[in-house]
């Protein structure tokens, strides 16, 4: 359970099960961030180096691995209960369920409100277009929507910092925009409101219990999208209105819900949308050299097709980005005159400033940490350099690292132990 939890230095909602753990070191390279280590047979998170991605879920076959997320029973602890879901549940259901169908379902899950994520969406393009015209902002843009990139940033890219958008990410504007409208319309006090994102990922539910730019989250917790999935699909009643409409996004706001969905309502042709982890890291590589000056705002997402291939989505993912996109297509066009004037940019902006997290910290004192980075570069060199992952560490660099601070010996290389003994012997048949 997330409500109520003490916190911890680095927490992630992205959990291992050893107990279906069988130590294959399918995980080792998919992690971007080597966050991933293999010890006495088992899978180990470095926690400090987790950015929640999700990649390891995707490639474990053995279920290993998890997701923690808050049950629809926390929900209850509020006095006034609201639903913000996440923007790709418009790709989630088949299409013979109108969207508001979706939206008036999760009123029966025990909800007094349901808030569309995607106007928060047309929101926030209205404010990321006056970004733009600013002569001064760091370009590229990045924008915060995908919590693992902005975290993969902070760890992998500390340079780019600046380049990342101080707006909030729809899910939080959302939260922010519904908790002031509560308070105000129905003298609810904050605390007595309890925000809970539908959530398509573990970075989303990372980001609600530590996030990044904020003191606090807005949101009170984060519930996965396929914990709650098949319930919802049996209440749902076709063309049934019970409760307050929902729906009332442009197309550019549910486009929002796959990847390339949030430039398509921007004032510019020199945009980037990228998704894939693997494929964002190459761009960021360019980006962080400057080879990329020709592009004024950066989308990128851990997931194929963006949110729509979220791991704790259902529907395959390009399947629910098709949905979105014929769904985005039959709405209204984005009109940022219909954006509420009250709206202010500084009230949906972060209130801390993002700090870089180094995960090659050596050691606290400079002189040691030389020495020890001299130690680590010539271990590097006495490794083969094949990153066949046989040690449980992801590269042979990894393992130099690992071995360096402690966590590894030399001898877990079992391909160097090999050709060791292999010269050994060929030594004494020379001999």
């Amino acid at each position: 359970m997330m409500v109520g939890e003490k916190m911890e230095k680095y927490w992630h909602s992205v959990i291992l099960d050893n107990d279906y753990c069988n130590g294959c070191t399918n995980c080792l390279s998919r992690c971007p961030t080597q966050a991933i280590r293999v010890i006495d047979g088992k899978a180990k998170i470095m926690k400090e180096r987790c950015i929640d991605c999700g990649e390891c879920l995707k490639i474990c076959h053995f279920h290993a691995k998890g997701t923690l997320s808050d049950g629809l029973e926390a929900i209850h602890q509020f006095k006034y209960k609201v639903a913000i879901p996440g923007i790709s549940i418009y790709g989630q259901f088949p299409a013979e369920y109108d969207i508001e169908d979706v939206f008036q379902g999760i009123y029966k899950l025990g909800f007094d409100l349901v808030y569309d994520t995607a106007y928060a969406a047309d929101v926030l393009t209205k404010f990321q277009n006056q970004l733009l015209k600013e002569p001064f902002i760091e370009k590229p843009i990045i924008s915060t929507y995908c919590p693992a990139i902005t975290r993969l940033i902070q760890i992998r890219y500390p340079s780019l910092i600046d380049n990342i958008t101080r707006l909030e990410s729809p899910m939080e504007v959302a939260a922010r925009l519904v908790k002031k409208q509560l308070m105000e319309e129905k003298g609810l006090s904050f605390d007595e409101i309890g925000v809970f994102y539908i959530s398509q990922c573990p970075a989303t539910i990372t980001s609600i219990k530590q996030p990044l730019g904020l003191e606090k989250s807005f949101i009170d917790g984060g519930i996965s999208l396929e914990s709650i999935y098949s319930k919802l699909l049996k209440i749902i009643v076709k063309g049934e209105r019970l409760y307050p409409t929902v729906q009332k996004a442009s197309g550019n706001g549910v486009g929002w819900g796959m990847v390339g969905g949030q430039s398509f309502g921007l004032d510019t042709e020199k945009y980037l949308a990228v998704d894939g982890i693997e494929e964002v890291i190459r761009v960021l590589d360019k980006m962080e050299l400057g080879k990329l000056p020709e592009i004024d705002f950066f989308e990128g997402y851990a997931c194929v097709t963006g949110c729509s291939g979220g791991v704790l989505n259902v529907e395959n993912p390009f399947m629910a980005k098709a949905r979105i996109r014929i769904k985005s297509a039959e709405l209204p066009k984005y009109n940022p005159n219909l954006i509420d004037e009250t709206i202010k940019r500084e009230d949906l902006e972060w209130d801390v400033e993002m700090e870089p997290r180094s995960i090659l910290k050596l050691d606290s004192d400079f002189k040691v940490a030389l020495s020890k980075m001299s130690k680590l570069e010539e271990l590097a060199q006495k490794l083969p350099g094949i990153d066949c992952g046989a040690c449980g560490a992801p590269t042979c660099r990894a393992l130099a690292e690992d071995i360096v601070m402690n966590r590894a010996a030399i001898t877990d290389c079992l391909v160097l132990g090999k050709f060791n003994r292999r010269r050994q012997k060929k030594s004494k048949t020379e001999v």
